[in-house]
């Protein structure tokens, strides 16, 4: 049974992040391919899985902004490719703008909070009466990835549909990849694997038995990580210090 591993790198560090720690070592040197050779052997229903093709989608950080994090990250994508731990690396792109929006806190289950005038702050007229239901915007500077997602949904559906594997496991808990994954369902086996401590996106969730079946989910742990690096060295590049 050949699999096929489709990775959303940001999904990815940030959810591992978010399970580890930010500054604790000995998560980031990731090995993809032993990860998912792990994950697709423990399940009983996939009886013969073997990881045949791991396609890495990600950004390169700018250097210009931060030049420490594109020097590691530039190491561990060349680690990847000389490790074989990946077979294929799609690049997306960073786009910076300036954005507005209205000033919020963290509420109930992280949903945003606007903000209203309260004292200390007030906010009042030219009569000098105050503005209770006035709204606080704000300008701020957002660097966003771009097209992991959409390059994820491609190489999936392509080896699907080119008949190139006879499985696939997903790496992401991005609901826009709803409509791939369900597509993909109706043809082949697909285990989703959520990266990161949050609940698996409603999007994403569907009966094991719809379309080809045997489909199955599963959310990593701090343990799936740091039980799964890459050696140090590999090939002939180094684990960043810190990492």
């Amino acid at each position: 049974m050949r699999i096929g591993v489709y990775v959303d790198a940001f999904n990815l560090y940030y959810g591992a992040r978010g399970l580890c720690g930010k500054s604790t070592p000995g998560w980031r040197w990731l090995d993809i391919r032993a990860l998912a050779q792990t994950l697709i052997s423990a399940r009983t229903n996939w009886s013969g899985a073997q990881v045949d093709r791991v396609v890495y989608c990600t950004a390169r950080i700018d250097g210009a902004s931060n030049p420490s994090g594109q020097a590691d990250q530039d190491v561990y994508l060349k680690a990847l490719r000389d490790s074989g731990s990946v077979d294929h690396i799609e690049y997306g792109y960073y786009v910076a703008r300036v954005k507005s929006a209205p000033l919020a806190t963290k509420g109930p289950r992280g949903r945003p909070q606007l903000v209203s005038p309260q004292w200390p702050v007030m906010i009042q007229d030219g009569n000098s009466a105050q503005i209770s239901n006035a709204s606080f915007m704000v300008s701020y500077a957002n660097r966003e990835e771009k097209g992991s997602d959409v390059n994820v949904a491609s190489h999936l559906l392509l080896d699907v549909l080119a008949g190139a594997i006879d499985g696939a496991l997903v790496i992401s808990n991005d609901s826009d990849l709803r409509f791939p994954i369900q597509e993909a369902r109706k043809r082949v086996p697909v285990g989703l694997i959520n990266p990161s401590r949050n609940q698996l996106a409603g999007a994403l969730r569907a009966e094991s038995t719809v379309g080809a079946g045997n489909h199955w989910w599963r959310q990593l742990t701090a343990t799936d990580f740091k039980d799964h690096q890459l050696p140090d060295p590999a090939g002939k590049y180094s684990r960043p210090v810190g990492w």
